[in-house]
């Protein structure tokens, strides 16, 4: 993988494990329903694709590649 197309993909994990723990963090809303998005889990998953991607972007630039 490039070094360009995991930069890439940073910019959107990062953030949407921003977003997703910020909505995992509010309190639900009965009158409104269930949630139909698990936000928490998918905070989890965005950062961790985070920190493979962050052990990626360090191999690519010490040239382990």
């Amino acid at each position: 993988m490039s070094l360009t197309l995991t930069l890439i993909l940073m910019a959107i994990a990062t953030p949407l494990a921003v977003y997703a723990g910020w909505r995992g963090a509010q309190l639900p809303n009965v009158a409104k329903g269930p949630r139909m998005i698990p936000w928490r889990f998918v905070m989890l998953m965005s950062a961790a694709l985070d920190v493979l991607l962050m052990i990626h972007l360090v191999r690519v630039a010490a040239g382990a590649e």
